[in-house]
């Protein structure tokens, strides 16, 4: 039951994602960056904020915990469950494994990305 929860939260999330990204980068016009996903990532940071305090006073099923969270806001954001669970860290006082989460998240990706970028035009190259 709970991955039905967390499919159709995902699912709605996406949907919000792309069509709030494709009114903030009409609106945004010729920004320098990608307002939209700039804005879905911040807004949807709030979000999950607000409703990690919300979720630790009120008692929901787990199933609608997950379909909020995982589903919902990690669809809708890139960024909202790792920035929870960055601070989940912080707030058990390893903070010296939330900078190197953090670091490591980033760059990583970003490497990654990097990577799989270079491989794929080399390999299709050859």
């Amino acid at each position: 039951m709970i991955w039905i929860w967390v499919a159709a939260g995902g699912a709605l999330g996406a949907l919000l994602r792309m069509a709030t990204a494709q009114v903030i980068g009409r609106v945004a016009g010729g920004a320098e960056m990608p307002m939209g996903i700039l804005l879905v990532n911040i807004v949807g940071c709030g979000l999950m904020g607000a409703l990690f305090v919300l979720l630790e006073r009120f008692e929901l099923a787990t199933y609608l915990r997950q379909g909020l969270t995982v589903g919902l806001l990690g669809a809708f954001t890139t960024f909202s469950t790792f920035a929870l669970e960055a601070y989940q860290l912080v707030i058990d006082g390893r903070l010296a494994v939330a900078a190197i989460y953090v670091i490591l998240s980033l760059l990583g990706s970003f490497i990654a990305l990097l990577a799989g970028i270079f491989l794929t035009q080399w390999s299709l190259s050859h």
